[in-house]
C-alpha cells in the first residue's frame, strides 16, 4: 500500500473560479499530488507537491475532499494506492510546470472544461467534490 496527497487547486477570477490541471509525462490531464515523506501528514504533503508541481506558494487550505484510491503495478508487484486530497485557494502566481519531474503543462480551466479535461474518473469525482463545496451543483454547463 503508498500513500500519497494533492490539491484541488482553484483561484476566483473575474465571472467565477478556475481550476488547474497538470498533464504528467504520459500526456494525461491530472491534479498535482504525490508520495507522502517519512513523519510527513497528508496536508503538508499536499501543500509541497502542489508548491513543487506548480510552483505555486500563495495557497490556502480550504478544507479536506475525499480521498480516492487505485491500483497499479510496479515491476510486477501489485500496489494499491490511496491519495488524500484538500481544497486549495492560489490568491495570485503563475503556474509553472514541474519538468524535471516529467509535468508538462499546467492549465486554467472553467469547472466545465476540468470535468472534461481530467483523463481519469477518479479524479474527476474529487473536482466534483470541489465543484459542490464552491457551489456548484456537480453537472457541466452549470
Amino acid at each position: 500500500m503508498e500513500r500519497s496527497a494533492g490539491g484541488v487547486v482553484f483561484r476566483r477570477v473575474e465571472g467565477g473560479v478556475r481550476f488547474l490541471l497538470i498533464r504528467d509525462p504520459y500526456d494525461n490531464w491530472g491534479l498535482p499530488k504525490g508520495h507522502l515523506e517519512p513523519s510527513e501528514s497528508p496536508l503538508d504533503a499536499a501543500m509541497r507537491e502542489v508548491t513543487e508541481e506548480t510552483g505555486l506558494r500563495a495557497l490556502q487550505v480550504l478544507e479536506e475532499l475525499p480521498a480516492i484510491d487505485w491500483y497499479f503495478r510496479d515491476r510486477g508487484r501489485l500496489v494499491h494506492k490511496f491519495c488524500q486530497f484538500f481544497l486549495v485557494e492560489a490568491s495570485e502566481g503563475d503556474a509553472e510546470p514541474q519538468r524535471e519531474e516529467g509535468i508538462t503543462a499546467c492549465l486554467w480551466c472553467t469547472y466545465e472544461e476540468a470535468l472534461t479535461t481530467v483523463t481519469y474518473d477518479n479524479a474527476r469525482e474529487v473536482v466534483r467534490a470541489a465543484g459542490l463545496r464552491l457551489g456548484m451543483d456537480g453537472q457541466p454547463g452549470t
